[in-house]
């Protein structure tokens, strides 16, 4: 039998998370911001500086992914308390009624908050962007580019079950299975605000199904990110600092795609990262995009750069191999997963492999807010 005292005492404790917010959103405050930006974007000579516009538009949606799921979850809120209200009026079957429908709302009432307390945790500059992602096999032959195939997958599963989208723009296969390399660009709200908790090194335990005499291998692989730039952010990037290769891409893709050097590679000689997309058709699309990750990784090298911190990024930041990595997971002789820089683990693997890294994120973005709270 549900109690009216304990459904009562769960949504008290609900409507004060929820006065909480109001506070550490600053939801005020981006109520004044957001019909600010609404208005820029109702004047006649909005359109005319196009760069300037989309950063308007990215502003004002960043501000509403806030604010209007603060404002849905006071909604639901004062729907579950006049529910409360309707049981205390009844009394038997008709009031237990009453309380198994606002004890059903509120899995969903905590999902909200949950969200939108996560959203409390992105105050990055580059938070709310889309996101580059790159896959890099590390130590460990055909177990490790098997590794790095393992690891795209649960991306991918990561990606569907929160509404991200996915599209791979280069790929190097291993000789003999997996993955030697992947990259692939992420689009959602706060895509690189989310992923920017998995840039690291990967450590995989197990017995190895390349191995005859079924001995246990330990496998690295690496995963960086960087942020899709806004338009208002620029790079400068000089012709002559540039070597541009083209190639046939790999693959299945249509017959016109294998048959025309379509794939494209670019070097930075300064520096030394090389990007390469051969997911168009396209020449020029290809470069485009490209262009577009180089630039992304450039900013990302010079930020680095400029914070003295190299190590966490490229060839400063360690070897994809042991002492280095963020999180292992080991499937033999037991089942775990742990992040090392949170300490946060589970022993169901499978779920974690099947894109269930929620859990691991938050707890990332947990101790980064507190760490730069702790700063200023």
């Amino acid at each position: 039998m549900i109690e009216l005292d304990e459904v009562k005492s769960r949504l008290a404790k609900l409507r004060e998370t929820y006065g909480e917010m109001r506070g550490y959103l600053d939801i005020e405050n981006r109520r004044v911001i957001l019909k600010d930006l609404e208005a820029r974007q109702e004047q006649p000579e909005f359109w005319n500086d196009a760069a300037a516009a989309r950063d308007v538009i990215a502003k004002t949606t960043a501000q509403r992914a806030v604010v209007r799921p603060f404002d849905e979850l006071g909604r639901e809120l004062d729907d579950a308390e006049v529910m409360v209200e309707l049981a205390e009026s009844e009394e038997g079957d008709d009031r237990q009624t009453a309380l198994e429908e606002v004890v059903k709302s509120f899995d969903k009432l905590d999902g909200m908050a949950g969200k939108i307390r996560l959203q409390s945790l992105f105050s990055g500059k580059l938070d709310a962007c889309n996101a580059y992602l790159t896959l890099h096999s590390g130590a460990g032959g055909t177990e490790a580019c098997d590794w790095a195939d393992m690891l795209f997958r649960m991306y991918s599963m990561y990606c569907e079950d929160n509404g991200f989208t996915l599209n791979v723009l280069d790929s190097e296969p291993g000789e003999e299975a997996g993955l030697k390399s992947i990259t692939f660009f992420v689009q959602g709200p706060y895509a690189y605000g989310m992923f920017k908790a998995e840039r690291g090194v990967h450590r995989l335990v197990r017995i190895s199904p390349f191995d005859a005499n079924k001995r246990r291998h330990t496998s690295f692989a690496s995963l960086d990110v960087v942020a899709e730039l806004t338009d208002d952010i620029e790079v400068e990037i000089k012709e002559s600092d540039l070597r541009i290769d083209t190639y046939r891409s790999g693959g299945a893709g249509g017959q016109h795609i294998n048959k025309t050097d379509s794939a494209v590679r670019l070097t930075h000689l300064p520096t030394g990262i090389v990007v390469a997309c051969q997911s168009e058709r396209s020449q020029h699309k290809n470069k485009a995009q490209a262009m577009s990750v180089l630039k992304a990784k450039l900013y990302e090298y010079y930020e680095d750069k400029k914070r003295k911190e190299m190590e966490r990024f490229y060839g400063e930041k360690g070897s994809i191999a042991w002492g280095s990595q963020i999180r292992s997971y080991v499937f033999q002789p037991y089942t775990m997963v742990k992040d090392l820089r949170t300490n946060v683990e589970t022993g169901d693997v499978q779920a974690v492999m099947n894109g269930r890294l929620q859990p691991f994120i938050e707890a990332y973005l947990t101790q980064l807010a507190a760490k730069n709270m702790a700063a200023q």
